[in-house]
């Protein structure tokens, strides 16, 4: 299999904030989010990167997406390096985060022209992409709505239209079910699946263990930054649940 993600010694460090440092007990103001985090996804499935609240989920696939850099290692992106060829990895990817907040002014139909000219579609490419993804996700009749007035189901789904306009051979969704109602979370992970079927390679985190069972073909459980454990759903768990082997690889780090 080729490798399409890779992801080599992956070291990041913030400095927190006064509030911060009370609110987390930390007088040194410094904070690892990761330290030396090594993984691999390849070309075709679902990889999850597991793990609890704080634990470097979102800041790994931060600088697998250019957001933010490393202070140590690297990362490639379908054989692009993260740190010295950003234009490339951006150009590759779909990228999905709780953190993209669309403009409530704008509508559905407003986004995805900005967005598609800023891939640099052709109008017609653009048109016919817009349709089929307005179609797919039951935007059609909310594509004049503003953000602001529409559902956190429908924004969610107008956030994922955005992210996969351009249809990157790399989708890297950050925690994409998170405070969805049981329908709009099965058209994201229904979504998910269509399109490993198409050959699309998938990143995803998250701290729901249903959510990898369903879909992850492999799985890199992340405690406190660092990789405890990486593998089939089989090879992680064994003959266990895989939330079993979880809290026992969590209790495991805790000791150390």
């Amino acid at each position: 299999m080729r490798e399409i993600i890779r992801a080599e010694n992956v070291r990041k460090t913030f400095t927190l904030s006064r509030k911060q440092r009370k609110l987390e007990k930390n007088p040194s103001g410094r904070k690892v989010a990761l330290g030396g985090l090594s993984f691999t996804a390849y070309e075709g499935e679902i990889y999850g990167l597991l793990g609890p609240n704080g634990a470097g989920k979102t800041t790994m696939l931060r600088i697998l997406a250019t957001l933010i850099r490393a202070d140590e290692g690297d990362a490639f992106v379908n054989g692009h390096s993260v740190a010295r060829e950003a234009d490339k990895v951006r150009s590759s990817i779909g990228f999905l985060t709780s953190e993209l907040k669309l403009e409530d002014f704008f509508t559905p139909d407003y986004l995805i022209g900005f967005f598609g000219r800023l891939h640099g579609m052709r109008e017609d490419v653009l048109a016919a992409r817009k349709a089929e993804l307005f179609s797919r996700f039951g935007i059609g009749e909310f594509a004049e709505v503003k953000v602001g007035d529409l559902s956190t189901g429908m924004k969610q789904k107008v956030s994922i239209a955005v992210s996969i306009l351009h249809d990157p051979p790399v989708i890297i969704f950050d925690e994409p079910t998170n405070g969805l109602d049981v329908l709009t979370a099965k058209t994201v992970t229904d979504f998910l699946l269509e399109e490993k079927a198409r050959g699309k390679s998938i990143v995803l985190s998250t701290h729901i263990f249903s959510l990898v069972e369903k879909l992850c073909d492999r799985v890199g459980v992340i405690i406190g930054g660092r990789m405890a454990a990486e593998g089939t759903l089989a090879e992680v768990s064994g003959t266990k649940p895989l939330e079993d082997a979880f809290f026992d690889l969590y209790a495991e780090a805790v000791r150390e």
